[in-house]
């Protein structure tokens, strides 16, 4: 007969997920999925000394009808300098906002190695809102009780149960450790004595019982030590898994209010976070101005000499630049409307502020290049109107949700404009972003072995049998490779690793640091994150990763640091340092676009060093498409992925491009939208115009379209199948048609690439082949330069710098005005 369900679910208060890098094996979704399955109303999480995975928990949680509580496993230290554990549990609003804060001091004011240590003296007056469990007998309370002290047991929890008043419990567990029974014993008399309540905990560390071995294996890889090491600590058990109510009901028989507590401290733990609602720093405009108005003003003075820059005598001309003021006033209503003003303001500000202290900027990043305000402002530096660049593509009105902006900046300016970010809305409100490094494929197979004692060749061929591809996994591998599932078939210990690599597989390993990614609070920032730095104490990071910290409400800015910044940078600084006053200075945003040169040193292969345009692949596509204009370097961008190369895209296009095959168009109004690109459907951009041309949709209804056709979800294609059929039949297009035309696009749709982004790169391309083409040796001195740290790749730039007849003249400490040239 199975035991008896009891009348209350067990909730277990005290887990450690993948987040506790030391020790915690749980994922979130598996944890959702179990609870589930064993009718389990709530849990807590409590990762050791962080909240890394707070937001994927709650979110998860609360989808899945489970009251999610936070939580978290410290080691604290008190007068005496003794450590103990204890785990703290969030209440309320205040209460998460004080754990917060404390976590985030554990990190920021710890000058210990190793663990943060957090001192009892620190607690004072930050406690509202939390419950403290006091750590079993790993606690302080623990220790003393099975010192035999029971009086200094007593005194310690007097001062435990001031700082939490009514709020503090001792802790009980039975999963089959030393001195259980013998802590358990004292600490219920201790508890009787002080009228303490007692809860029971399972101090879990996986799912299943028989994840055990796997979880031993996870600790093993963090300690970097072998299983069979025989100093190894044994400080788990099989049983620390996810129990059962009714199990732990059995465990607990002779104690029911432990189980019962658990139980009514969930009930006091209702904290409800306002998650996905964007909270934007306060960008300092002047006075008795809005930040509308304020936008507004800007944008038009900044068009105003766009267009004196674009057509000089003629910026007056109405018929010239009423499409650029006609678009202008398009989207400072739909920014304004959408209450996105501030965050237009805050990224001008830092661009601008970079350009006036001489950090070179990329004209353009991803789709951002499609708004003109961006380019009124100077955020961006293309024309996005000369090249069929859409705003709908980068902020749609019809679907609200955050503009991002990606910034490059030059390598070595980068950091110096982060810093001035922070000097100006305060040190406390910007950070930069963790990231999580998980078990990829490659690395858990070596980790594995290596902690199973296995010979390190065995481990080098199983790793050197996985293919080299982002995404990797080992299901995939075994996919790709037959070479890996025919040796591991024949090897027994090759199998032993596989099983556990399986089983570690995409478990969180280390944390680091997001690129470019930087957040900027309106107010401190663990108003809204904790943070995390590492031993050093240097490194500040949100505890948040990317996808989390915008959950929370953050919004984030990515500065992104590109190297050829720096080399134009480089080579412009040296022409016009040892070319001037000789002749005008060069300014590279200026450059003219259909610079012949440039075009016949690209259709001679010569890309070596030229951004985007440099590997082998790309040389043979260049040498076959002959580009002669500048849409032909942005249609190169596109073309060189996978997608376009393997699907007959590219031969189409080029035949097209040179007449071998003639240019056709799905349907006659379609010719202004994919002539450029010959009728082929090259970009996403075009995917939304044909809906809008042909099928009257909005453009931001053709961008939930592009973005659905990418999903290939098959309801909301249906939906969408639908409304492009009637709105191309009241235009009177022929239904078999229609439904052909739908079909043309879904198919290009998944190759389609961002023309904004592939624009804004081209640009960059083309400023290098012309620093190439015009001034040789100054180009290559700075490249050269940049990658005087990669070994192999200056021998390739060496050789490149040989068929250009550049010599290459050492170092020479004797001389400080080396001649560069042929």
């Amino acid at each position: 007969m199975s035991e008896p369900a009891p009348s209350k679910p067990f909730i277990h208060l005290r887990l450690h997920t993948e987040f506790s890098i030391s020790d915690g094996l749980v994922t979130i979704p598996a944890l959702i999925s179990r609870l589930q399955q064993l009718h389990m109303p709530a849990v807590a999480i409590t990762d050791v000394s962080n909240l890394f995975g707070l937001i994927k928990f709650y979110s998860g949680a609360a989808k899945s009808g489970i009251k999610p509580i936070c939580g978290v496993d410290v080691l604290v230290e008190n007068e005496e300098g003794v450590r103990s554990r204890i785990v703290l549990l969030v209440k309320n609003r205040t209460g998460y906002l004080n754990l917060t804060n404390i976590i985030s001091k554990l990190y920021t004011d710890s000058e210990t190695h190793g663990e943060p240590v957090l001192a009892i003296d620190s607690f004072s007056g930050v406690l509202e809102g939390l419950i403290a469990l006091s750590g079993a007998q790993h606690g302080d309370i623990g220790s003393a009780l099975l010192g035999d002290d029971f009086e200094q047991a007593k005194s310690l929890l007097s001062k435990w149960q001031i700082l939490f008043p009514d709020s503090f419990y001792l802790e009980l567990q039975r999963v089959g450790k030393a001195d259980e029974e013998a802590y358990i014993e004292r600490a219920v008399n201790l508890a009787i004595e002080t009228q303490c309540p007692v809860v029971a905990t399972n101090d879990v560390r996986f799912i299943d019982q028989e994840d055990f071995d796997a979880h031993e294996v996870r600790v093993c890889i963090n300690e970097r030590r072998t299983l069979d090491d025989s100093r190894r600590p044994h400080n788990y058990t099989e049983q620390q898994y996810l129990k059962s109510s009714a199990e732990m009901a059995g465990l607990f028989e002779d104690i029911p209010e432990a189980i019962e507590n658990a139980y009514e401290i969930v009930k006091r733990c209702n904290l409800g976070l306002d998650l996905g609602t964007p909270h934007l720093p306060n960008y300092p405009a002047p006075k008795d101005v809005t930040l509308d108005d304020y936008l507004c003003q800007l944008s038009e003075e900044g068009l105003a000499k766009r267009l004196k820059q674009l057509f000089g005598d003629e910026a007056n001309n109405k018929e010239k630049i009423s499409p650029y003021v006609e678009r202008l006033q398009i989207e400072l209503e739909i920014i304004n409307q959408m209450g996105f003003a501030g965050y237009f303001l805050i990224v001008m500000e830092f661009i601008q502020w970079a350009k006036d202290s001489q950090i070179p900027v990329g004209p353009g990043r991803g789709s951002g290049a499609g708004s003109i305000v961006a380019y009124a402002l100077g955020i961006t530096d293309l024309d996005p109107l000369k090249y069929d660049l859409l705003f709908e593509r980068f902020l749609n009105p019809e679907r609200v949700s955050m503009p991002d902006f990606d910034v490059d900046f030059c390598m070595e300016g980068r950091d110096r404009v982060i810093q001035h970010v922070a000097e100006l809305y305060g040190k406390d409100a910007v950070s930069q972003i963790i990231t999580f490094g998980t078990m990829a494929a490659k690395a858990v197979v070596r980790d594995v072995a290596r902690v199973q004692g296995k010979p390190y060749a065995l481990a080098d061929k199983l790793s050197k049998l996985i293919p080299f591809e982002p995404g990797m996994t080992l299901a995939k591998a075994f996919d790709a490779e037959p070479l890996l599932g025919e040796f591991v078939d024949s090897d027994d210990d090759a199998q032993e690793i596989m099983e556990m690599a399986y089983k570690l597989e995409g478990i969180t390993r280390n944390v680091g640091k997001h690129a470019g990614g930087v957040v900027i609070a309106p107010t401190k920032l663990t108003d809204f994150t904790p943070l995390y730095c590492d031993e050093s104490g240097h490194g500040l990071v949100t505890q948040f990763d990317k996808n989390d910290v915008e959950t929370a409400g953050l919004v984030k800015f990515d500065f992104l640091g590109l190297r050829t910044l720096t080399i134009i940078d480089w080579s412009v600084k040296m022409i016009n340092e040892r070319l001037a006053p000789n002749e005008n200075s060069i300014d590279i945003n200026s450059l003219p676009l259909d610079d012949e040169s440039v075009y016949r040193l690209l259709q001679r292969g010569e890309t070596t060093a030229v951004f985007q345009l440099e590997s082998r692949g790309m040389k043979e596509l260049i040498k076959r498409l002959v580009p002669n204009r500048f849409e032909d370097i942005i249609a190169l961008v596109a073309l060189f992925r996978p997608g376009p190369l393997q699907s007959g895209m590219v031969d189409d296009f080029i035949d097209r491009k040179h007449g071998r095959t003639r240019a056709v168009y799905p349907h006659g109004d379609l010719e202004p939208v994919l002539s450029n690109t010959y009728g082929v459907i090259l970009y996403q951009e075009q995917v939304m115009q044909i809906a809008q041309v042909l099928a009257s949709y909005t453009l931001g209804g053709a961008d939930i379209l592009r973005k659905a056709m990418g999903k290939k979800d098959p309801a909301e294609m249906a939906r969408q199948r639908e409304t492009f059929r009637a709105g191309a039949l009241a235009k009177g297009v022929d239904e078999e048609l229609a439904e052909s035309i739908f079909d043309l696009m879904e198919k290009f749709a998944g190759y389609g690439f961002n023309k904004s982004h592939s624009a804004a790169y081209a640009l960059v391309s083309y400023q290098t082949a012309w620093l190439k083409a015009h001034y040789p040796a100054y180009f290559m001195a700075a490249v050269l330069s940049a990658d005087m740290q990669n070994t192999d790749k200056i021998v390739t730039l060496i050789d490149e710098c040989c068929s250009m007849k550049l010599k290459i003249v050492p170092p020479d400490v004797n001389s400080d005005n080396i001649i560069l040239g042929k």
